[in-house]
């Protein structure tokens, strides 16, 4: 199973009769699933069928989902609702004439809410925009996929490019000369010699004791142990697919943290350079796996 992005576009538009409908979804960046439907007013059965369609569809991403509909059936149309109107004078009749006060008049009567509304050519043309909007939306989910399967394609090819370089650093850190025991015996010998030099008052078997100790603390091996355990695990991550974005960023963090202690405790300049190009690329990577669904 391949990987998705959380980003990428969607548009699948038809006409029925004199109405014409087009459903647009546009995919980006989110922590979890946030579908933000909007759809003209008399079509909220429409955007039900959109959320449920596209929630079992992702997992991830916020989806900004818009549907048009338009009609060429000219302006709405005034429509009386007589049953209303005739309940309406029946009532005024048996009122008592009041003093000062002029009976209802049909212009009065007429813009009471309810008496009179308006046939919303596009509203009353759901029964028949809702199957071929609906079989629309099934368009536009496919290719909103596909078009987040093309992205995702992209989004690997470039993670596992940055994989590469970690664990290509990772072994030089490795086997870098000055991880040598010569070279770490020669750093220590030096150091000590410096400080006895400075202060006869040094104790020269403590101050081998403490440099002993400095150095077990100094030592990277169980940072490159991790790191190259957790390339291992991202690529095992990667080749299963699926929506592995929130892992993907865990182990990404993961790899920061084993960068910094490793810049930490380099104590040579060759090696700080390494922890620091480690960094940078893990950072590249990172904002990479937050694309990722």
């Amino acid at each position: 199973m391949a990987i998705e992005s959380m980003t990428g576009f969607a548009r699948a538009a038809g006409t029925t009769g004199v109405h014409g409908w087009a459903w647009e979804i546009r995919s980006v960046n989110g922590r979890g699933l946030d579908l933000r439907v909007r759809v003209p007013p008399g079509f909220e059965v429409l955007a039900e069928a959109a959320r449920k369609k596209l929630g079992s569809a992702f997992s991830r991403g916020t989806l900004h989902v818009n549907l048009a509909v338009t009609s060429d059936a000219g302006p709405p149309r005034p429509r009386v609702n007589e049953a209303v109107l005739a309940a309406l004078l029946e009532a005024v009749e048996r009122l008592p004439p009041a003093a000062g006060i002029n009976p209802p008049s049909y212009d009065g009567l007429l813009g009471i809410r309810g008496v009179v509304d308006y046939a919303d050519e596009a509203q009353d043309a759901l029964g028949a925009v809702e199957a071929p909007a609906l079989a629309g939306l099934e368009v536009a989910t496919e290719a909103l996929k596909d078009a987040r399967a093309a992205e995702g394609r992209a989004l690997e090819a470039i993670v596992l490019g940055h994989l590469e370089t970690i664990a290509r650093l990772a072994g030089e850190a490795e086997h870098h000369p000055a991880r040598s025991s010569e070279a770490i015996r020669a750093r220590i010998t030096a150091q000590v010699e410096a400080l006895l030099g400075a202060n006869n008052g040094f104790d020269p078997q403590r101050l081998h004791q403490e440099a002993a100790l400095i150095a077990v603390r100094a030592d990277i091996r169980e940072e490159i142990d991790r790191l190259q355990a957790h390339v291992a695990a991202l690529r095992e991550l990667l080749a299963k697919g699926g929506p592995i974005g929130r892992k993907l960023d865990f182990l990404s963090q993961e790899f920061g943290r084993e960068a910094s202690t490793l810049c930490a405790k380099a104590n040579d300049p060759g090696l700080s350079r390494i922890g620091l190009e480690l960094r940078t690329v893990v950072d590249q990577m990172r904002e990479q796996v937050q694309n990722v669904e």
